[in-house]
């Protein structure tokens, strides 16, 4: 169940469309953090009594470690007229009318091909970065689109990660999809959000991924990243290129994690009907034979193409772009062989021809 406290806001640490950070006193030590999704409730200010959401926090929860201002009680009432009668967040009290694109856009009423763009993707947020820098230095004039999808976060003004990217011009455009907001365009479905990376944005390459905070629970199945298969099954049914992104690590401690993580390979067997693209990274030695030995003994090699490839070095483009990049709370550096595999996913996407199938 959730948990609410009221506080009163002592400071805006930040703000961006969409988010402000903040400091709540809620009657303890010292004030404690707290984010505004300004398109669901408005913004606040300093002294402005709120309601905020404690539960993540409680929990203890990483990526979700903060509280969440739920209403400012300064105010009476709020509104702000949405763009179409799509609403997201469904039968909640926080339901908001956001429009999507297919309403505004008759163009798209027909579309059921994604005209062979290669659709790149990942099970993990932080793996996003990797593969569009990899993209643009591959392949620097190609038309990036991200889709978000509504498998962890929400909202996708929560995404450091994605405000860097649009700042650094290494993003195009953004999709948010589902019950997934805060887009450059909102779309109802994973499919149409394909199609409007394709027919409206003319992408050369879409990279879907959910955003922060996937969900895990120690189980083969109950795992937010399995929408892998579902997203690779939807770039190839849209007559596009499947590319999936390997989960790997010898850093995470969990041993299902080491190597090809058990949340790839379940994705890429159980969940996946197509047969799809998996790209490789050619990063040799004792690395290399772990992350092939995987996938053989899961039966990928059977189930899908493995194509290994020479990955741009993402720690070094990381740099060049100023770009702070963390997984799981460790610094990329820390976790090299994780966006090896999301830049090699990158580059075999560069790699595929430009005609349609």
């Amino acid at each position: 169940m959730p948990s609410f406290r009221t506080g009163k806001v002592t400071e805006l640490i930040e703000a961006r469309p969409g988010l402000q950070r903040v400091l709540v006193d809620l009657g303890g030590r010292v004030p404690e953090r707290a984010y505004v999704l300004t398109q669901l409730t408005g913004g606040v200010e300093v002294g402005d009594p709120v309601v905020v959401n404690t539960t993540a926090v409680e929990l203890g929860l990483g990526t979700g470690g903060w509280h969440v201002v739920h209403w400012n009680l300064a105010r009476e009432q709020w509104s702000e007229a949405g763009p179409g009668h799509i609403i997201k967040g469904r039968y909640t009290s926080l339901q908001a009318d956001v429009g999507s694109a297919e309403e505004r856009h008759t163009e798209l009423a027909d579309v059921v091909s994604i005209e062979g763009m290669p659709v790149v993707a990942s099970s993990l947020h932080s793996q996003v970065p990797a593969i569009t820098v990899a993209i643009k230095h591959v392949r620097p004039d190609a038309r990036v689109a991200y889709v978000m999808t509504d498998a962890a976060a929400l909202p996708m003004a929560l995404s450091d990660l994605v405000a860097a990217l649009r700042d650094r011009n290494l993003l195009d455009v953004t999709i948010t999809c589902g019950h997934a907001f805060g887009g450059d365009h909102e779309t109802v479905s994973l499919h149409s959000a394909l199609a409007v990376a394709r027919h409206l944005e003319h992408a050369d390459v879409a990279i879907v991924a959910m955003g922060p905070g996937i969900v895990g629970t120690n189980t083969r199945l109950g795992f937010s990243g399995i929408e892998l298969g579902v997203i690779l099954d939807a770039a190839d049914g849209l007559g596009g290129r499947p590319v999936a992104s390997l989960r790997a690590s010898f850093a995470d401690p969990r041993p299902r994690h080491q190597g090809v993580s058990h949340h790839t390979l379940t994705a890429l067997t159980v969940a996946t009907r197509c047969r799809a693209t998996v790209a490789l990274p050619s990063v040799g030695g004792d690395a290399e034979r772990r992350l092939r030995a995987d996938l053989t003994a899961a039966g990928v090699d059977e189930r899908h193409d493995i194509v290994a490839i020479e990955q741009p070095d993402a720690l070094s483009l990381f740099e060049d772009h100023a770009l702070e990049v963390t997984s799981m709370g460790r610094p990329a550096a820390t976790d090299p062989i994780l966006f090896a595999c999301a830049a090699a996913a990158g580059a075999v996407a560069c790699s595929m021809p430009k005609d349609p199938r």
